[in-house]
């Protein structure tokens, strides 16, 4: 088998060196706008651990079933919509922060979040959360969390908790696999 090597001409070459330097050129600046308008790296990093930390927070709420101070977490306006497939259609309900703390309280689970994925812009942050979880000790199922977050002064406050209720393959398992004592899926 013969193996061929292209060159381009040397105009082509040089035509597209140049391209690429105007395009350095012009992205660096855009670059550091990008950063600077997110607040600069000094920032954004308090900001994504405040943000993580009522995330946090909220998943400790749910896994003791402490409804009241998980809506605490929440504005008042606040809902929450579980998502679930039957019988092949997509369904929800909706709850919203009222509804959740007149529930008060409910069996423990473990709801454990891993790889969190977080965008924040300004006063408006979002939190797409895989998950997996297990009830009256055994598994139960994986999904997503997506938590949308406003501050309110200095303080996150949830928006909307919008959550999948799956099984594998659709979503995964924790990567260190099942808590202790459980199984896996």
């Amino acid at each position: 088998m013969h193996h061929h090597t292209h060159v381009l001409p040397r105009h082509t070459r040089r035509a597209t060196t140049c391209a690429l330097v105007a395009l350095c050129a012009v992205s660096a600046p855009l670059a550091a706008q990008a950063t600077v308008a997110a607040g600069g790296p000094l920032l954004v990093e308090p900001t994504r651990a405040a943000v993580l930390s009522l995330v946090d927070s909220a998943l400790t709420h749910m896994n003791t079933g402490n409804l009241v101070a998980l809506s605490d977490l929440m504005l008042p306006e606040a809902q929450v919509f579980p998502a679930r497939e039957r019988e092949g259609r997509g369904t929800y309900s909706v709850r919203t922060a009222a509804q959740q703390r007149t529930q008060a309280t409910r069996p423990p689970i473990i709801e454990r979040g891993f790889d969190p994925e977080v965008r924040i812009a300004g006063t408006i942050a979002m939190v797409w959360l895989p998950h997996d979880l297990y009830a009256d000790g055994k598994w139960s199922h994986c999904g997503v969390d997506v938590f949308t977050l406003v501050r309110v002064g200095t303080a996150w406050r949830i928006a909307s908790l919008a959550y999948s209720v799956e099984q594998p393959p659709a979503c995964r398992a924790h990567p260190d696999g099942p808590p202790p004592g459980h199984v896996a899926p």
